[in-house]
């Protein structure tokens, strides 16, 4: 299984680039995994909704030259579809059954994801209504990914 997470942004903090690369470590049993960093477009602190629209539309862009055709494509959104993490290990061993060996998490920037990104994804995944910092959300889905193989594996880690 080939795994890769685009995201908008660079990780600037130790404390989260450590967290990501203890489950980056810990997924190499169960998969390849690449993470692949955009840069953000800059912006002023305040703009219209044109200038946010032309933002997400760069940020978009840059995200979707990353994706190849054949990969199955997460975008994390608040109005995707939210899952319990046995029901996301599920989808994973399913799509894994099902021939999709190449799986691509896309985490856009502070306004989102433009809408063709949205429109490329095969599905929008959400871990709830809050709001986290990209960099969180890093960590959060990548502990998911691989919370969904130790549930795939019978292991008591999800306990």
């Amino acid at each position: 299984m080939n795994i890769k997470l685009v995201c908008v942004g660079k990780l600037k903090e130790k404390y989260f680039k450590d967290a990501i690369a203890e489950y980056q470590k810990r997924l190499g049993r169960f998969a390849k995994m690449q993470i692949i960093q955009v840069p953000d477009e800059k912006a002023p602190e305040k703009f219209s909704a044109a200038e946010q629209e032309r933002v997400k539309e760069i940020e978009g862009q840059r995200i979707l030259s990353k994706i190849k055709e054949k990969e199955y494509v997460y975008v994390t959104a608040i109005k995707g579809k939210e899952r319990s993490s046995e029901d996301f290990a599920r989808e994973l061993k399913d799509l894994t059954t099902y021939g999709h060996s190449d799986l691509t998490f896309v985490i856009g920037g502070s306004l989102g994801t433009s809408s063709a990104v949205n429109q490329r994804a095969d599905d929008l995944i959400s871990f709830g209504k809050l709001t986290m910092p990209h960099q969180l959300m890093r960590v959060v889905l990548i502990e998911q990914i691989y919370r969904g193989y130790m549930i795939n594996s019978g292991s008591p880690y999800h306990k």
